[in-house]
């Protein structure tokens, strides 16, 4: 008997894994490759919302737990895959300096938010009014980081790629049995796959679509993150990642010429050398409209747990909130109230 048999194998789903055994759990997971929104992000780690200048929820416990995890993964697989790269703010008017300045003042924000100008010019940006640097930044290679773990599980014999058929879960007192397979608890890190589980799939999770390019720009000299109304990442060799749309209407995995027309405007109003698009990608982010995870046990099946929700900030978010859901099941620590799906569970009593 397995402790944990875990659908999916994203960033929710490789996170709880890790945790577990490193927590000396016996592991299975079960993934057929359906769901690619945490392969395709942006992998960025920002503690900042720059849209509104507030702090993203619980950033600074995010950050420390993040750090504390890629690293202990990167050693374990050996491979190199978190990035701390300085994130800057490109300014359009000096009232946009002066509304960094003034969000720089607040406590909650104050770590986050360098109060130096930028002054550096970047061949390829046009940039009168400078820039304005958030602290504590970077990007994971989510690509890298799901390929070497998957092929970890793979090499051990934990991981099988098939669809998972939840009408051959058995329920018993103390295990869950799932065709020849016996396991204490099952955890359902299944991104927008959610909406095929009949157990959770009448939680509220709206999916928002994502779209992204890879441009090669040789002109373009950038060494840091640039994010405005989209981000700039550079990868090397004079390529570049850029995104990201939000589209709450369109749920499937395609690119769109939407979506390439938005990112194509969004990107020359930044930029003002040549580019070219070498690929264009698409995905569901996860997104619950509170703007929280949605983490906990099913209100009938206790063996079931649920991991899902980490939307637009699954590399931060997924470690802490996979070891939030291990403390709960195996030392039942509450749940943040915020996260724990009993928020929706409780409207409908």
């Amino acid at each position: 008997m397995i402790d944990y048999l875990i659908i999916g194998s994203g960033l929710a789903g490789i996170s709880f894994a890790e945790i577990a055994q490193t927590n000396n759990k016996t592991i299975l997971v079960i993934d057929d490759k359906s769901q690619q929104s945490s392969r395709i992000a942006g992998g960025l780690y920002n503690p900042v919302i720059l849209k509104r200048f507030s702090e993203v929820w619980k950033a600074e416990e995010q950050l420390v737990l993040m750090e504390e995890f890629y690293h202990q993964v990167e050693g374990k697989l050996q491979t190199k895959f978190n990035f701390r790269l300085p994130i800057l703010r490109k300014f359009f008017s000096i009232e946009e300096q002066n509304n960094w300045f003034a969000a720089s003042d607040k406590p909650l924000l104050a770590p986050f938010l360098s109060t130096k100008l930028i002054h550096k010019k970047y061949s390829g940006i046009d940039s009168p009014h400078d820039y304005g640097e958030v602290l504590h930044t970077g990007y994971v290679d989510t690509a890298l980081l799901l390929d070497k773990y998957q092929e970890y599980l793979e090499i051990n014999k934990l991981l099988l790629r098939e669809t998972f058929d939840y009408s051959k879960l058995i329920f018993h007192d103390e295990f869950v049995q799932y065709k020849d397979l016996e396991a204490k608890n099952i955890i359902f890190a299944e991104g927008f796959g959610l909406h095929a589980n009949p157990f959770f799939n009448d939680l509220p999770l709206d999916g928002t679509k994502g779209e992204l390019f890879i441009i090669k720009a040789p002109n373009l000299d950038l060494d840091v993150i640039v994010n405005t109304s989209v981000f700039i990442l550079p990868l090397g060799d004079g390529l570049f990642k850029v995104g990201a749309t939000y589209n709450w209407k369109d749920k499937t995995d395609l690119p769109t010429e939407e979506g390439k027309t938005e990112l194509l405007d969004r990107i020359q109003e930044i930029i003002s050398c040549d580019f070219e698009i070498v690929s264009h990608f698409g995905g569901v982010r996860p997104t619950v409209r509170d703007r929280r995870p949605m983490i906990g046990t099913h209100y009938e099946h206790k063996q079931l747990h649920l991991l899902n929700g980490l939307g637009t900030r699954g590399v931060m978010l997924g470690p802490a909130m996979a070891k939030d859901l291990f403390d709960y099941i195996e030392n039942h620590k509450p749940l943040d109230p915020t996260i724990d799906i009993y928020r929706f569970y409780k409207k409908r009593k």
